[in-house]
């Protein structure tokens, strides 16, 4: 199985900048194509972006365009989540996850979609 842990969120300023890292572990991580998402309060989970297996590929929410981009590397079993220009709307528990690791070539964007999920970490964006 894989197994994921994020980190690197905290409390930003509007208009700033955080950097998030899924690590990951196992034998199938280079495999496995990674979905961010994200959940914020009194509202239901949100996909956020996703990377092919191979990172050849990304995809992201409209509403994050143009400001977060995701990349990974298969030999460090690392992900990032770079996010720029934060709104007070950008404020959640974010989370990476893993499909089912059969080197798809296809974007999973629905929760269910996805096996394996990190514990999250808080991102606030507030002045």
């Amino acid at each position: 199985q894989v197994h994921l842990v994020e980190s690197g969120g905290g409390l930003v300023q509007p208009g700033g900048s955080l950097t998030l890292t899924c690590a990951g572990s196992g034998y199938q991580f280079r495999e496995n194509a990674m979905g961010w998402f994200r959940q914020a309060p009194g509202k239901e989970r949100e996909f956020v972006a996703a990377i092919t297996w191979n990172g050849g590929d990304t995809v992201y929410a409209d509403s994050v365009k143009g400001r977060f981009t995701v990349s990974r590397d298969n030999a460090k079993k690392m992900v990032w989540l770079q996010m720029h220009s934060l709104k007070p709307e950008d404020t959640a528990v974010y989370t990476c996850a893993a499909d089912n690791g059969n080197a798809a070539l296809t974007f999973h964007f629905l929760p269910d979609e996805y096996k394996e999920w990190g514990q999250g970490t808080q991102v606030t964006v507030s002045s």
